[in-house]
């Protein structure tokens, strides 16, 4: 299987602008940090990982639309991407520092669906 999976909400604008193996890279490399989006990112962190192009479009639709100031982890997503593209799950879980045991739940999950504990009680 070399398709991704859909990326869920929150991730979208970002699969959208960078591409998977671009959004990949950036949520390696920004996720879980709050990150400032600037109209002229010519010496950002940003700009030197992702390109001038794309740090300027992701600006864009951080005024037009707003994006969150933390940068999501997007985890799953990530680990459902990679086992896509036919990575086994010991090298996905050593990539995203990650236990073989999340990586085993994060790619059990459906995409876009988050994961809950069968232990956690209903709240309703």
């Amino acid at each position: 299987m070399t398709d991704a999976p859909p990326p869920p909400a929150q991730l979208e604008p970002y699969v959208r602008i960078l591409g998977v193996d671009g959004a990949v890279t950036f949520f390696s490399s920004f996720g879980g940090a709050e990150l400032v989006y600037s109209q002229n990112p010519r010496r950002s962190q940003l700009a030197e990982i992702m390109g001038l192009d794309a740090a300027r479009a992701l600006a864009e639709e951080d005024a037009r639309r707003g994006l969150p100031r933390r940068v999501p982890l997007g985890k799953p997503w990530v680990a459902q991407v990679m086992k896509s593209k036919g990575l086994p799950v010991a090298e996905i879980a050593r990539r995203m520092h990650a236990s073989d045991v999340a990586v085993r739940r994060w790619l059990k999950q459906q995409p876009g669906v988050r994961f809950t504990d069968p232990r956690q009680p209903s709240l309703f």
